[in-house]
């Protein structure tokens, strides 16, 4: 057992039945720490702060939490940049912190995961510092380190996301680094073993401590070609947002090296092997490949010895979600990942909120949030969907976010969807009673949890609403799906398995559309939060309507 594993004092799980295939179907709440709750008064969410917030978690009726990274960091990038990874940064708390949260969030009936890191580090890691003092030192290939070319330029043409070039020279070694995000973002080099074995300790420490899988950040950018040969130019035609925005000369090239390595399913199988020592763990890996990404979440969830799931940024890009392009996705997921299963979500902590995104009004942000939980697969809501929050604007000289400031104005940054939760109409929306490190949006107090709860139509009763109505009907989470009307108008499907049939029609207009039931005798439901007419074979769906029926039994 290694050192890190020792340090752990592991958490005793609860006894019973385990439910291998929790996630399949789940829903999974991702937490911003730095933007959830502050307990302490220095205007930045904390752990004691989530741990304050899991009963309003609890009651959405959401089966897991993913909170983004707590770990030690400089936080140039926010904690994506990490120093050490088997601490929590004090601005968070404390590890006794971190153990009483997954010690209540279990009590709640939540499961755990927490955001891993594992492609770079932060250049203040110790690992980093030692990799370049020296040529010979024990970590001297740790990190990907190349010579310049003969002219001092570098050693490829690669691009890092953040923009620039993904080569920093560091005189120290008189040699480049790559970094595909930040410069101070250095890429561990997972063709050394001695770098996998170090970061299958982290993630067993982190199991130890009873966390319930992995959302694994970048998890495609783990391995890079080892003859570091150039990206070819990519065709126009061929580029989109899906990556990167579109201002990004990122978009230009196609990414056939720096990234989506073959040896890249190696590491993920021992990871996979040591997540299976422990019970009921999942994973869910982050696919960041705008031209191969199906194809890629294929390569990474087939058979049982890689990923559970991986999703990439289908619903995440700015094409609207009509009926026609979600059939598209749909259609195309199965046909390409048959052998995985999905994972799907409308906004997540990097991406303009979705109800700004699809310029969607309040009745229509309801209407997609059930839709999003009807799909086959899992779905992630981002905090503050359950409140219909839009995208925030935040003012240049409030902007924290090293993308936006570079891109700016063109991209703006992912400031807008990381303002703090309004949790009442109090100072700073009950966040912090002191500055909060991001603004609270004036238009999201009106929003704030205290309100809506008070409000019966509001969009978080809504959520709880229709998450109830899920429950019942686990057809929802695990069965099969056909579509059977898809236009920009309308779109119908039947959810098939764990022993119910469930008609579920979706009206995407802000007109009233009629949808014909399935043949056969169907009983539609008023239990779901929804409103709607039936006629013998027919159901009118007052605009941004939805409704849902079963065969009538004999």
């Amino acid at each position: 057992m290694s050192f890190l594993s020792e340090m752990a004092n592991p958490v005793v799980r609860p006894q019973g039945p385990v439910d291998k295939d929790w996630w399949r179907g789940a829903v999974i709440y991702q937490i911003y720490p730095r933007s959830y709750q502050d307990t302490n008064g220095d205007g930045i969410g904390d752990l004691p702060g989530i741990i304050h917030r899991l009963d309003h978690i609890a009651e959405l009726g959401v089966d897991a939490i993913w909170i983004s990274p707590f770990f030690r960091s400089p936080m140039l990038d926010f904690g994506y940049d990490v120093s050490d990874y088997c601490d929590v940064d004090p601005m968070f708390g404390t590890i006794r912190d971190f153990e009483a949260l997954v010690e209540r969030a279990h009590a709640l009936g939540l499961k755990v995961l927490i955001d891993l890191v594992l492609s770079h580090t932060s250049d203040q890691h110790p690992w980093f510092q030692e990799s370049r003092a020296s040529r010979d030192n024990p970590r001297a290939d740790w990190y990907v380190w190349a010579e310049a070319k003969p002219d001092g330029t570098p050693p490829n043409n690669w691009l890092s996301i953040f923009g620039g070039s993904a080569w920093q020279w560091d005189g120290e070694r008189m040699q480049y680094y790559l970094h595909n995000f930040l410069s101070e973002q250095p890429d561990l080099n997972f063709h050394t073993p001695a770098v996998q074995d170090a970061l299958l300790d982290v993630a067993r420490f982190w199991l130890d401590k009873g966390v319930d899988g992995f959302r694994l950040d970048t998890v495609n950018f783990y391995v890079h070609d080892k003859q570091l040969r150039d990206n070819p130019p990519l065709n126009p035609e061929e580029r989109n947002e899906n990556t990167a925005p579109a201002v990004n000369p990122y978009n230009f090239q196609d990414h056939l090296y720096d990234k989506t390595q073959p040896e890249n399913l190696d590491f993920l199988r021992r990871l996979r092997a040591l997540m299976e020592e422990y019970p009921a763990i999942t994973s869910v890996g982050e696919v960041g490949e705008s031209q191969r990404g199906m194809e890629t979440q294929r390569d990474y969830t087939a058979g049982d010895d890689l990923l559970h799931m991986a999703y990439d940024f289908d619903f995440l890009g700015t094409i609207y979600p009509s009926g026609s392009r979600i059939r598209e996705v749909l259609e195309r997921f199965d046909r390409i990942v048959t052998d995985g299963w999905a994972c799907w979500a409308f906004s997540n902590h990097d991406v303009q909120r979705y109800a700004t995104r699809f310029n969607l009004s309040e009745p229509a942000r309801k209407l997609y949030a059930a839709l999003l939980m009807c799909m086959k697969g899992t779905a992630c809501l981002y905090q503050g969907e359950e409140l219909g929050l839009t995208e925030a604007y935040v003012r240049y000289e409030d902007l924290q976010d090293p993308y936006g400031k570079r891109f700016w104005p063109k991209f703006k940054g992912r400031d807008g969807c990381r303002t703090p939760m309004p949790w009442n109409t109090g100072r700073n929306a009950g966040f912090s009673d002191a500055q909060p490190w991001l603004p609270v949006a004036v238009e999201h107090v009106e929003r704030a949890v205290s309100l809506q709860d008070q409000q019966p139509d509001s969009v978080l009763n809504f959520y709880r609403a229709f998450l109830a109505f899920r429950r019942q009907h686990p057809a929802l989470a695990k069965g099969d799906l056909k579509i059977v009307r898809a236009d920009d108008d309308a779109l119908a499907l039947i959810r098939d398995g764990a022993g119910e049939r469930l008609f579920c029609a979706f009206n995407l207009t802000d007109k009233a559309q009629q949808v014909a039931l399935p043949d056969g005798d169907w009983a539609v439901l008023d239990t779901a939060p929804f409103a709607s007419e039936t006629a013998e074979k027919t159901i009118t769906l007052p605009p941004w309507q939805a409704a849902f029926a079963t065969p009538r039994t004999a």
